[in-house]
Parts: C-alpha cells; sequence; structure tokens
C-alpha cells in the first residue's frame, strides 16, 4: 500500500504545518504536503504512468481536505463532507493498490544501507513507507479528525463560535488534549507493532484512570466549571478518547 503511505506522509506533513506554523505558512499547507509526496514518491520509485495519474489525483484530495476540513472547523457545518473525502480517499487507494509499482528506488537502497533499529535489511519499502505515513497522520491529520467528531456531535464549537462572549470551550478544562493525544496514538501503535497489544490496552485504561480524579474533583466543586457544564467536559473528554483511540486502532490494523 506504497500509495497510501506516501499520501498520509503528505497528508500528516500538511496538517502539521496548518497546525503549527505561522499563518502565512499554514495557508501553503497544501503545497507542502504535495512537494513531500512528490517527494517521497520519486525517493520510493512510483514514476510509472498509473503512479503519476494516482499521485495527482491525491494532491488534488489533499488541497479538499485542507479546504473542507478547515471550513468545517470555523463554521461547524461540512464536517461529514470533510470526513468523507478523507475516508474516501484512503479506501480507494487500499482498493487500487494492486496497480502501484513495488516500492524501491532510492529507499530501498537507504533502507538495506542505514542498518536502523528494529527493521531488518530486507524490509519491504513499501512497507516502511506506510507505517511512516501512518505515524506521520497520527500526529496532526488524527487531530483534525478528532476536532471534526467533536464539533459535529456539539461537545466543542466552532471557531466562529468560540470568539463569542459565551463562555470557554470545554476543551479548555482538561489541558494538554491536542499533545497528548498524538503521544497516546503513536505509543498505541508502537506498542502493537512490537506485539504488545496488551500494554496498548493499558495505555488506554490509564487515560481514563488519570482524567477521571480531575473530572471528579471539579464536579465536587460545582455544577459547572468556568461556565461550562461538567457534563460537557465529560463528553468531550469521552468522545475524543474514544475517536482517538479508534483512529489509533485502524492505523494499527492497516499495517498487519
Amino acid at each position: 500500500m506504497s500509495w497510501l503511505g506516501v499520501w498520509l506522509v503528505g497528508l500528516g506533513l500538511a496538517d502539521l504545518v496548518r497546525a503549527a506554523a505561522p499563518p502565512a505558512v499554514a495557508r501553503r499547507s497544501p503545497a507542502v504536503g504535495a512537494a513531500v509526496m512528490a517527494a517521497f514518491a520519486a525517493l520510493a520509485g512510483l514514476t510509472a504512468p498509473i503512479d503519476l495519474v494516482v499521485l495527482g489525483v491525491s494532491m488534488v484530495a489533499l488541497a479538499l481536505w485542507a479546504v473542507l476540513s478547515a471550513q468545517a472547523l470555523s463554521t461547524g457545518r461540512g464536517h461529514g463532507r470533510a470526513l468523507a473525502v478523507l475516508g474516501a480517499v484512503a479506501f480507494a487507494l487500499i482498493a487500487l493498490s494492486g496497480w502501484a509499482s513495488s516500492a524501491g528506488g532510492r529507499l530501498a537502497s537507504w533502507l538495506a544501507w542505514a542498518d536502523l533499529p528494529m527493521l531488518e535489511a530486507d524490509s519491504d519499502p513499501g512497507a516502511v513507507l506506510l507505517v511512516t505515513g501512518l505515524l506521520v497522520a497520527n500526529l496532526a491529520t488524527a487531530n483534525v479528525v478528532v476536532r471534526l467528531v467533536l464539533v459535529s456531535v456539539g461537545a466543542l464549537r466552532p471557531v466562529q463560535q468560540a470568539e463569542l462572549p459565551s463562555g470557554p470551550q470545554p476543551s479548555d478544562q482538561l489541558r494538554g488534549g491536542r499533545l497528548l493525544g498524538p503521544m497516546e496514538r503513536v505509543l498505541i501503535i508502537g506498542l502493537g507493532l512490537a506485539g504488545q497489544l496488551t500494554a496498548a490496552g493499558l495505555v488506554i485504561a490509564a487515560k481514563g484512570l488519570i482524567r477521571f480524579p480531575e473530572l471528579q474533583a471539579k464536579r465536587d466543586e460545582s455544577s459547572t466549571v468556568d461556565a461550562v457544564g461538567i457534563d460537557e467536559v465529560t463528553e468531550y473528554f469521552l468522545v475524543g478518547s474514544f475517536v482517538s483511540w479508534l483512529v489509533a486502532l485502524a492505523s494499527l490494523a492497516l499495517t498487519r
């Protein structure tokens, strides 16, 4: 599934730029993602005509995802379309992966030369590319997916509403979610790849145990938390956590 790996690397880096870079640079995130996709495709030797056609279509899909997801997070409308584009492109790249050229090129030569930890000298470059793409996508793209779902169910207000003087967001009460989420997902994928599925389950359980006392303490303080109901905070935590875990587990399933 080298096509999917290339697309996920570009998608993930584009969303990282969109989330972390200054606004002037963030607006160019689709171009950054497209350039990264082209570079990885060239390194992996995916230069056959069918590869180039799929690469071009994937670049368009990346730009469409960036536009639709940004609009949905800003206005609270169109989240279904954004998620549908993401899911449809991923499904199509998987379904048509039999037509992809075998990954190789300079990427295969470098993998054989580098002797990286946990990788054999004859490791499949396509598999390495896929795992890399999944890890990169789980850093930022998965955060966008989680936020889209939270906005769609009303557990998070869109940006335009959040700017109004109507009180803080539920996310303001549970700090660190945008950092802990990626760390948690990468850890789950890493443990799963190492064959430690039980340990991955313990990571999931640990998050609930760590957050529960915080939620309970705020419930004991009052029925609301700084103008945000405790039930809203709990819904934000539960929905966001379950979506995040599902993304991580789905990513792990794709590596099998």
